[in-house]
């Protein structure tokens, strides 16, 4: 029942389902949209329409805004870009860059010790940092993190050079691909690592 609880904490501190709707749906609808419609504008207004359906819906819901709310401004920043150049392509500029700078911070983080899945995930699961003191424990928050590390800078490796070429199909469809399906991936695997070491208790 433990690990159970524990698996339910992880998962939301890393978005939850909802969190992977309100952020992911948007941009899914953008490209089915550009596709239909070959209008950037329509995909655009497309994709804000639905983010903002979100945010209303979680907010009659009383749901956690926090995933929305930061969709919408992700959302709202994407069609920016692509407005101002007119390049469908430039609406992922800002998730190349999100995976940059979270690639980014987690490496340094795991390199200095303090692996950013301990840190937020610690309190959480009531050890708050005394993980740090227990050489498996933090063995196992520095393997977790070496996983985003990977999924972050792999997202990169990737998209970019299709940024580059500006396909904006092929682009929006690898992103798709490395979005959910990759995020679930490396949550499910964070778990994995984890649960194979006993949290440390707090007298």
């Amino acid at each position: 029942m433990e690990h159970q609880d524990d698996k339910a904490k992880i998962l939301d501190a890393l978005g939850g389902k909802k969190g992977l709707l309100d952020s992911g749906l948007p941009a899914v609808l953008f490209l089915i949209i550009f596709n239909i419609s070959d209008d950037l504008q329509v995909a655009l207004y497309g994709a804000i329409g639905t983010s903002i359906v979100l945010t209303i819906i979680r907010l009659a819901m009383r749901d956690t805004i926090q995933h929305v709310i930061s969709g919408l401004i992700g959302v709202l920043f994407c069609a920016y870009l692509a407005n101002r150049s007119g390049n469908a392509s430039d609406f992922y500029i800002p998730k190349l860059l999100t995976n940059l700078a979270y690639g980014s911070a987690y490496l340094i983080a795991n390199l200095a010790g303090w692996p950013i899945i301990g840190v937020i995930l610690g309190p959480l699961l009531g050890e708050n940092f005394l993980w740090r003191k227990n050489p498996q424990r933090k063995r196992a928050y520095m393997r977790a993190g070496w996983l985003w590390v990977a999924m972050f800078f792999g997202r990169i490796a990737v998209q970019y050079p299709i940024y580059k070429s500006g396909n904006v199909n092929l682009l929006g469809t690898v992103n798709l691909a490395m979005g959910y399906p990759l995020f679930i991936a490396t949550a499910w695997g964070t778990w994995m690592i984890l649960k194979k070491v006993p949290t440390i208790k707090v007298d």
